[in-house]
């Protein structure tokens, strides 16, 4: 009989509508619910598209003998961490706490005041049984010594938040890339052994590192773990984008789930290697990766969706691998040159079939003039053959870093259509994740729009924003980053120490407020909201922004200190703060178009942009009142160049203008 779960709209909880354990969504009256049939908590935490997720709930939730087991003596919650990331941040806190690692499914035990006293993540039915059975009997025979677990676990978290603050110095920094040397695998790519994360945001670090510093070791190491990436199985040869990360070394065999942000981040490293080193597969791989997210991530009406499944009809990687004799019945003799590009052998690379790759091919580099008409016909052939099931709610934060992808892709590749996707994605959000208060919510499905917008969601899409105003130079994208922004600083922010509380000041108080410094699977917010503010002082001017921006930097290079390589977001928003910087303020009757090809033809980091016209002066001077006193000419363009505190003379010719 379906649960509590078939109202909901996450595709996680809706997987677990039919369970027999009785679930309840995350919320008061769930809680008020445990405190009435004094009851402890069983929280259950992860997403639709996790294998072990999967695995776990085919497993125990579907199982007779745990529903009953878990309905009599618990009250069950269930929690989709890609719309409540933070009740996932609290609890995944206290398992690394009690375990010293985490992942999902995540298993958390409650008081039904919240307080976690014991945590895990996967558990096998048997062990799942056996700690269902202790801690009952000990909730009714010692409860004592369970809430004063549940006391001290939640008190040390609450000590964790404080931090003790810094000093910004590029010490940290390159102290952060010399932690990096040490990790680096030589031979394959990467950092330390199996299994393999993508991380994109420290290659991101190390290629703007060595653009910054010409450290060659750093540029070698970022473009060596992109070259492999891509040569591996992590890279979908066939249909494009990227799984979420390797289980060996080399990158052959991912796990197999492809998410958003995981595309979003990598499309900008590997544009970011592309406009530092010009090679032409860069761009390639970017595009592939973006065309990827248009044609499976995208909602019609403009969002972007959160990722695809690892499984299809119940086996992981179904739908990725072949044999040469599929091969040949579809395609014939053309299946020979398919198989002997991408390594598909009888023998096989994953249980008795092959992962399509490129690890021994000599010129992985160049590609064969019939190959991209080829691909279309083993793609067209695989989507018949089985289909993945996709998580189709969209999330603010993540549609944030693919519209700063897209944007930042179509200025540099020339490609409109990655421009126009992210417009219509910014409009998206504008329209159906903004509420009547001007305030961002974060989940949206199938018409409906929940939760308050996170720290993510203010950070990430902020940083969207920017980057779309850096691809377009149109006034509103400033304008609504800056608006973005000022509600970040007004219901996050912590004026008296620095750093960026998960959650709004209005909105549901879990057990703890901690300020996540660390980059996990994705950025930090606290390290995006940096990079934000470090921006809009140098767009703007404004004391408002570069006081808060020296706080959270503050802030942020204490809690990096003891782990740097751990914070790579910090130390690349601490690039564009702690080295040269240049403002370029262009007066125009319309934005040149020289311009927009000078901002896409290299990277230029610590360059921001604004430009000035007729139409839009009055609107830039309130949200940069400096740009108030430069004139428009009657014809062509005129530039002024600041760096550094010292301005040079207006010139009247981009080319005249050294940056």
């Amino acid at each position: 009989m379906p649960n509590r779960l078939q109202y909901e709209k996450s595709p996680y909880l809706l997987q677990h509508a039919e369970n027999p354990v009785d679930w309840r969504p995350w919320g008061a009256d769930a809680f008020e619910e445990a405190r009435r049939a004094d009851k402890p908590v069983l929280l259950s935490i992860g997403y639709s598209t996790c294998h072990w997720c999967h695995v776990m709930a085919h497993e125990s939730f579907e199982d007779e003998a745990v529903a009953e087991a878990v309905n009599g003596a618990f009250l069950p919650i269930k929690v989709d961490r890609e719309e409540r990331p933070d009740v996932d941040a609290v609890y995944m806190a206290a398992c690394i706490a009690q375990t010293g690692s985490g992942g999902w499914p995540l298993t958390v035990l409650l008081t039904p005041e919240q307080k976690p006293f014991w945590a895990g993540t996967y558990l096998p039915r048997r062990q799942l049984l056996s700690l269902l059975d202790q801690a009952a009997r000990l909730w009714r025979e010692d409860r004592g010594t369970l809430l004063a677990a549940g006391d001290a676990l939640t008190e040390f978290l609450r000590r964790e938040e404080a931090a003790r603050p810094g000093v910004p110095k590029r010490e940290l920094v390159e102290s952060g890339a010399a932690l990096f040397r040490r990790m680096f695998d030589r031979q394959w790519g990467g950092f330390g052994q199996a299994p393999k994360f993508p991380a994109a945001h420290n290659l991101l670090f190390l290629l703007c590192y060595a653009g910054r510093t010409g450290d060659v070791g750093a540029r070698e190491m970022a473009e060596s773990t992109l070259e492999h990436m891509y040569r591996g199985g992590l890279f979908d040869h066939v249909g494009g984008g990227f799984s979420r990360y390797s289980t060996d070394r080399r990158w052959l065999v991912p796990h197999f789930e492809k998410m958003l942000y995981d595309n979003a981040l990598l499309a900008m490293a590997y544009l970011e290697a592309y406009q530092q080193s010009g090679r032409p597969y860069y761009r390639t791989v970017v595009r592939r990766t973006l065309d990827y997210v248009l044609a499976e991530l995208t909602d019609p009406q403009g969002g972007f969706c959160c990722g695809q499944d690892a499984d299809s009809e119940g086996v992981e990687g179904k739908y990725y691998v072949f044999t040469p004799e599929e091969l040949v019945r579809h395609l014939g003799p053309e299946a020979e040159l398919f198989c002997r590009r991408f390594g598909v052998t009888g023998r096989g690379n994953f249980e008795g079939k092959s992962i399509p790759n490129l690890i021994d091919t000599p010129d992985w580099e160049t590609e064969p003039e019939d190959l991209r008409a080829l691909l279309a016909r083993v793609r067209s052939y695989r989507q018949g053959r089985t289909r993945l099931h996709r998580d189709d709610k969209v999330l603010t934060a993540w549609n944030g870093l693919m519209i700063a992808a897209l944007a930042r892709a179509g200025l540099v590749l020339e490609e409109p259509r990655y421009l126009e996707a992210a417009q219509r994605a910014a409009a998206f959000i504008r329209r159906e994740l903004t509420g009547a208060d001007g305030g961002l919510l974060a989940r949206w499905r199938e018409g409906e729009a929940a939760h308050l917008g996170k720290l993510e969601d203010y950070a990430f899409y902020a940083w969207g924003l920017l980057e779309l105003y850096g691809a377009t130079l149109r006034i509103e994208c400033f304008e609504e980053a800056e608006r973005t922004a000022r509600r970040l600083l007004e219901d996050f922010f912590d004026e008296a120490g620095g750093g960026f509380c998960p959650y709004a000041k209005q909105g549901e108080q879990l057990i703890t407020r901690t300020k996540e410094t660390y980059d996990g699977a994705m950025p930090s917010g606290n390290a995006a909201a940096a990079l934000v503010l470090s921006r809009l002082a140098r767009l703007t001017g404004e004391t408002r922004w570069r006081t808060a921006a020296e706080l959270q930097f503050r802030y942020l290079a204490g809690a990096a200190q003891d782990n740097p390589a751990g914070h790579s977001f910090t130390l690349l928003a601490l690039l564009e703060e702690l080295w040269p910087t240049a403002e370029l303020v262009c007066t125009s009757r319309e934005i040149p178009a020289e311009l927009v090809a000078f901002l896409g033809k290299r990277s230029r980091p610590g360059l921001t942009v604004l430009v000035k016209t007729p139409e839009n002066g009055a609107r830039l001077a309130v949200l940069a009142p400096f740009t108030a006193e430069y004139p428009c000419p009657a014809a062509g363009a005129r530039y002024y160049l600041c760096r550094e505190g010292a301005c040079a003379p207006p010139a009247e010719r981009l080319e005249d203008v050294r940056v």
